[in-house]
């Protein structure tokens, strides 16, 4: 069971003519909601005037009826679902963030975390620069902002801001008349765009936001790529292209995107099958039934099944209704958390040898309660396949993984994690094959550094979540 948060979704509308845009994000941001539920928020930019609505929560609870009328139509729009990976979880770390300067406002969504972030807030406020929030997103308006000061234009602001930024960032922005679409050079978070049929472009973390407000996927924001819209169309600003090596995160198709989401011209859900396929071939084991857990290992449990010839079955079912949010009293255990959760299938798995297909193991605190589950359900052999590597350094591009003293795989041998969750066996996919998930091929342009430490930008000196706290 994965113990992975997902970092966060951004969200984009133009319109040359006003249209109900805040109804538009706020069914753009429950397809992205998987990507946080901490908080969420959407701004609407009515002829300059800008009207937002962010608080903790999801976007079901924090977005009713009467402040979706509130927030009303526009022709440009924001929005935000956060998981914090830098900054605490308060109120004061919605997003969008907006800023009032001399010349005019700007309203900013952010997907990434900087690796350079403490060394420019710590500049900026040496500068007076004064914060009211302990988010990374934070630091790039201010250093959005100071350029345009001096800038004729935001798309110049902006080209000027990626000199400055390091890490992963993937940007909408929105002003009086244009909406940006902005990647950092690398590319490390997924960002695209696409229209509706009544002429409004969207920009998306993923192509399922696409679809469900009716939008045609165009193409993904190249990694460096600076896209405006506004009164004259698209433009495109390409100054930072092909600058640096692209270094898509591989978790993105392991476990972070929808399934049903495409990125870079490759199918999430295919990705994930064909993990699932690889695992059989470099980890087979004589089994009755093969299974998935929902909702994230599904996929590669059925390329699994394909690829073995083991009949793939429903041997856990998840509770739809409880929230990735759920908090239990404090008297009560974990296994009785994850019962609350999960349950096994007793008719699936009783009396046979099951294979549990996930896509990851951090910790190592979750798998043994849903092993358990299996077995006092009958299951009568249980074997793990992980369809990811083993986790072994830190993330510093927006994944919750700031440090190793909690990665089970950096403390244990694979044999020592196979006894600590009480499986007969367990297999991980195999590391030379994680970047062909995609088309099948070995590709360079992903990022692998959460399983093998190579990363492509510097490392911070602190990386902890609360390195911002104040």
């Amino acid at each position: 069971m994965s113990e992975i948060h997902e970092e966060c979704g951004v969200l984009g509308a133009y319109s040359n003519k006003n249209a109900n845009l805040s109804a538009t994000a706020y069914l753009g941001l429950f397809a992205l909601q998987h990507r946080g539920q901490e908080s969420c928020g959407i701004v609407v930019n009515d002829n300059g005037q800008f009207k937002e609505h962010k608080d903790n929560g999801i976007v079901n609870d924090v977005f009713s009826p009467s402040v979706l009328e509130a927030l009303g139509s526009g022709n440009i729009a924001v929005g935000h679902v956060r998981y914090g990976t830098t900054g605490s979880s308060g109120r004061q770390n919605c997003q969008p963030i907006t800023v009032n300067h001399i010349k005019g406002r700007m309203a900013l969504a952010h997907n990434g975390n900087l690796v350079n972030s403490s060394e420019l807030r710590k500049e900026l406020e040496l500068n007076g620069s004064i914060f009211h929030t302990s988010t990374d997103t934070e630091v790039i308006s201010y250093i959005i902002t100071k350029e345009r000061i001096n800038s004729p234009t935001i798309e110049q602001a902006v080209s000027l801001s990626m000199d400055k930024l390091k890490g992963a960032y993937s940007l909408v922005l929105m002003t009086k008349t244009k909406l940006l679409a902005v990647r950092d050079p690398n590319g490390f978070r997924p960002l695209c765009f696409g229209m509706t049929k009544e002429g409004i472009y969207i920009v998306a973390s993923e192509s399922c936001a696409l679809d469900a407000v009716g939008a045609s996927f165009i193409r993904d924001v190249k990694p460096g790529e600076i896209i405006i819209f506004n009164e004259q169309g698209v433009q495109s600003i390409t100054d930072h292209v092909d600058k640096e090596r692209r270094q898509l995160c591989i978790f993105e198709y392991i476990y972070f995107a929808r399934p049903d989401s495409v990125i870079e011209g490759h199918s999430v859900h295919g990705a994930r099958v064909r993990a699932g396929e690889f695992l059989a071939k470099q980890h087979p084991v004589k089994a009755d039934i093969v299974i998935g857990v929902p909702d994230s290992g599904i996929d590669a449990a059925i390329g699994y099944s394909r690829a073995s010839g083991i009949p793939y079955g429903i041997g856990i079912i998840k509770n739809k209704y409880i929230g990735r949010t759920f908090i239990a009293p404090k008297q009560t255990a974990r296994e009785t958390m994850v019962k609350i959760k999960l349950n096994a299938v007793s008719e699936a798995v009783k009396g046979k040898r099951v294979v549990m297909v996930d896509d990851s193991i951090v910790r190592g605190t979750t798998s043994a309660p849903v092993v358990k589950l299996l077995r006092e359900a009958g299951a009568t052999e249980v074997h793990l396949r992980i369809s990811s590597p083993p986790f072994k350094h830190a993330c510093y591009y927006g994944t919750d993984i700031d440090s190793q003293k909690n990665l089970i795989a950096c403390q244990h041998s694979v044999k020592e994690i196979a006894d600590i969750i009480g499986v007969d066996s367990l297999g991980y996919l195999d590391l030379n094959s994680v970047t062909s998930l995609p088309d099948g091929t070995p590709n360079e342009g992903f990022c692998t550094g959460c399983f093998d430490g190579c990363y492509c930008t510097q490392i911070p000196v602190n990386a902890e979540k609360t390195r911002l706290e104040r």
